[in-house]
């Protein structure tokens, strides 16, 4: 679906069912490098099972024109902006990675539209070394990959995994190449920019009133659990769910994944 905002227009992947303006809403707010179909496995389940799905491709990434944003408050701007053309007041907002931050600044501009706060492979700060912001400017495709190899617990999938014959660090991998593909301009160190820049997470975090879920990959070595403990302590009243993965914790755990999420978004919305 795409959704025309000033100067360009937005497209978000909605599970293929039309917008009901009786079911609550919930969008899906993807990482650096990546678009909406990092959250395929979950998204679509929603649709289908009593959600609106706005599952987005922030400006520069996937399907939405534009260039890419240089700061996690103008893209969280550009979110509040993109649910007001979906003619979506309140939502359920679930951010991976740099989309968690954005999640969170939306409900810090916004406290009144979020419903339900899901922040997943979160940290804040979320610093990148100069190692990695160097490579990622001069030399994409090495980022890439080291990205990919940090993201995940295993070169090799599990024989549980639920998609036989689907290669996780293979799909991520051809996945952030797309995207380079797309937007030539510096995509990866754009979005790591934007991350390690951010500076009002402690802030945003403390702003924090609605229902917050956390869910950590335990093996995660992008945003390892042990470094959250400035947003777990800011949000107190969030409820922390750990699954056996690394950062792409929504392709190696997805069921775990979608069944803590879908449990979350299912409680009672506050009045």
């Amino acid at each position: 679906m795409m959704y025309h905002l000033p100067g360009f227009d937005a497209y978000c992947y909605t599970g293929g069912k039309a917008f009901d303006a009786n079911q609550p809403t919930i969008v899906f707010i993807h990482g650096a490098q990546n678009d909406h179909s990092v959250w395929a496995l979950q998204s679509r389940y929603f649709a289908h099972h009593g959600f609106n799905v706005l599952a987005v491709d922030l400006p520069g990434h996937g399907r939405s024109k534009g260039a890419a944003l240089h700061s996690v408050e103008e893209m969280a701007a550009w979110l509040l902006a993109l649910m007001g053309a979906a003619g979506v007041e309140r939502a359920i907002l679930a951010g991976h990675s740099m989309g968690s931050l954005i999640a969170l600044e939306a409900a810090f501009q916004a406290p009144r539209r979020v419903t339900h706060l899901a922040l997943l492979g979160t940290t804040y700060p979320m610093k990148v070394s100069d190692a990695l912001l160097d490579t990622a400017k001069n030399n994409e495709q090495a980022a890439i990959d080291m990205v990919n190899i940090f993201s995940h617990s295993s070169i090799a999938q599990k024989p549980s995994c639920p998609g036989p014959g689907f290669y996780t660090m293979g799909g991520a991998r051809k996945l952030m190449q797309r995207m380079s593909a797309l937007n030539p301009d510096q995509l990866f160190y754009t979005d790591f920019y934007a991350c390690n820049a951010y500076a009002n997470g402690q802030v945003a975090a403390q702003a924090v009133t609605c229902p917050t879920l956390f869910i950590f990959g335990s093996k995660d070595m992008m945003t390892p659990p042990r470094s959250t403990k400035v947003l777990t302590s800011a949000i107190k009243h969030g409820k922390i769910v750990q699954v056996d993965a690394g950062h792409q914790l929504m392709a190696e755990q997805p069921d775990a994944v979608l069944d803590a999420l879908f449990g979350f978004a299912s409680a009672p919305v506050p009045a």
